[in-house]
């Protein structure tokens, strides 16, 4: 009985003002070293201080989520909701780690973000100004505000939707997972999910060609038999190995300016 009196629970209140605070928030603080962590951080403040009560662990829980995030704000919002979720039964003593959380968050945010773009900027948006824009031009006024009201209706209903799910399915699921092997085995193939993500990110956009030419051996070309964007791949490896040694980003950042001109120069790249 005393358990049940001394358990801590997020309250409806602490739930709307994290949904707000995530969909006002998460795209205007981005940055090319975290892109929406900032506002992830921000969005999970009502949960962070309801569910905490020192001000080390606040902090700790404010320092597990500035890790890398980006995803579509809308069915996105099924992430923070499922988050909430799981830091309510962190601090309610269930084995729910930092690498489980934010490999949770990385595991979905890929594939939420092709859902949501999809959804929302390939289908909804168009939909709307297609019709909006034909009544401005036969004269209606007040096409514009109601594009606004439309497309406000939209966001705001399917962002609540989905993060009120993703509160719901984290309560359903994790109240059943007790067994720290499972956790184990959720945390890897979580991580594993998260790595083929980052693994085709890096195939598809970093891509560095080189154009040195030995002996009639075009480089590139060897390159690629080897192994598609093998330079890309390449270039973001050494990047994470300096950023776990704990270098400056702005030293990265420099480098590789310094690194891509010499190779300009020297007509490697």
């Amino acid at each position: 009985m005393t358990e049940q009196v001394n358990k801590k629970k997020l309250t409806k209140s602490d739930l709307i003002k994290t949904f707000l605070l995530w969909e006002t928030q998460t795209e205007v603080c981005l940055s090319y070293e975290r892109l929406m962590s900032l506002g992830f951080c921000i969005s999970m403040s009502p949960v962070i201080n309801r569910l905490y009560d020192t001000k080390e662990e606040r902090a700790a829980a404010m320092k597990r989520h500035m890790v890398f995030f980006n995803t579509e704000n809308n069915w996105g919002a099924f992430i923070p909701g499922i988050v909430a979720s799981m830091e309510e039964d962190r601090a309610n003593g269930m084995p729910i780690t930092d690498d489980l959380i934010n490999n949770i968050k990385i595991g979905l945010m890929g594939p939420l973000a092709g859902v949501g773009d999809t959804v929302t900027q390939g289908l909804i948006k168009v939909v709307l100004l297609a019709i909006t824009v034909n009544m401005a031009l036969d004269g209606y006024t007040f096409a514009p505000i109601l594009f606004f009201l439309l497309y406000s209706a939209y966001i705001l209903g399917i962002g609540y939707f989905t993060f009120s799910q993703g509160y719901k399915v984290g309560k359903n699921v994790l109240d059943k997972i007790t067994d720290p092997n499972i956790l184990h085995k959720l945390t890897d193939c979580l991580g594993l999910v998260g790595m083929t993500i980052a693994g085709a990110m890096i195939i598809t956009n970093v891509g560095i060609e080189t154009s040195l030419v030995i002996k009639d051996v075009v480089i590139q070309d060897l390159l690629n038999e080897i192994a598609p964007n093998l330079l890309g791949a390449v270039a973001t490896l050494s990047i994470f190995g300096f950023l776990r040694k704990g270098t400056s980003v702005w030293k990265i950042i420099i480098g590789l300016f310094v690194v891509g001109f010499a190779c300009y120069f020297l007509g490697i790249l």
